[in-house]
């Protein structure tokens, strides 16, 4: 009997140990996300899948379509592709696809790209029902990411690209005109030397009509 009351007492005071610690938790403030209600900031260094930078001044993006990045993958998940506007030197970026079901964040493409063109997301909420919804359009996410920061999305315009208009070419008199004007005493000194060559004659002329008298 007294074994079995000893027994009833250590199970109290053992409840009341664990609804003392209970109580003292539930009254503090809570220190845990509620997710999916709420969210937490993301720190800087987070990692997600890449994105294209957004100029956010013009709206375009910076690729040069080097396809740096889509040889230095290792994993083989990057397909670029460019076009080249008629007019144009440059190529501009028309298409860019990211298999992420094969991409290992390793971050090669965004070290080794010579404009810094490629940026980490800061995307962590990924699911879906197929392997399909991770292959990602980096160009159509740079447009819907432009809209929602109230940028007009400029990326993939190929827009023949006028030529330069040539300037005419002038004529000896224009620009005999132009020397003279730009610089009269040049101008004076090339009629020099023909001065002599008149009093030259003029004296021959003296000659001729002194030896004829």
């Amino acid at each position: 009997m007294v074994k079995y009351l000893r027994d009833v007492l250590s199970g109290l005071w053992t409840l009341c140990v664990g609804m003392r610690l209970t109580l003292k938790y539930a009254l503090s403030p809570t220190v845990t996300t509620h997710y999916p209600f709420q969210e937490i900031e993301l720190t800087p260094n987070y990692r997600g899948h890449t994105d294209l930078v957004i100029n956010a001044k013009t709206g375009k993006d910076k690729c040069i379509v080097c396809m740096m990045c889509q040889r230095t993958c290792p994993s083989q998940c990057i397909t670029v592709g460019g076009e080249k506007p008629e007019g144009s030197k440059k190529r501009i970026l028309t298409e860019y696809y990211l298999d992420f079901t094969k991409c290992s964040l390793c971050g090669n493409c965004v070290e080794v790209c010579p404009t810094s063109a490629l940026e980490y997301s800061d995307d962590y909420q990924l699911a879906g029902f197929s392997r399909h919804d991770f292959h990602f359009d980096l160009v159509d996410r740079f447009r819907e990411r432009a809209r929602k920061l109230g940028i007009e999305p400029n990326i993939g315009d190929l827009t023949p690209v006028p030529p330069k208009e040539k300037k005419p070419a002038s004529t000896d008199d224009d620009s005999a005109e132009e020397e003279q004007v730009s610089n009269p005493a040049r101008a004076r000194g090339k009629e020099k030397p023909g001065a002599p060559k008149h009093r030259k004659e003029a004296e021959t002329a003296d000659d001729n009509g002194k030896s004829d008298g």
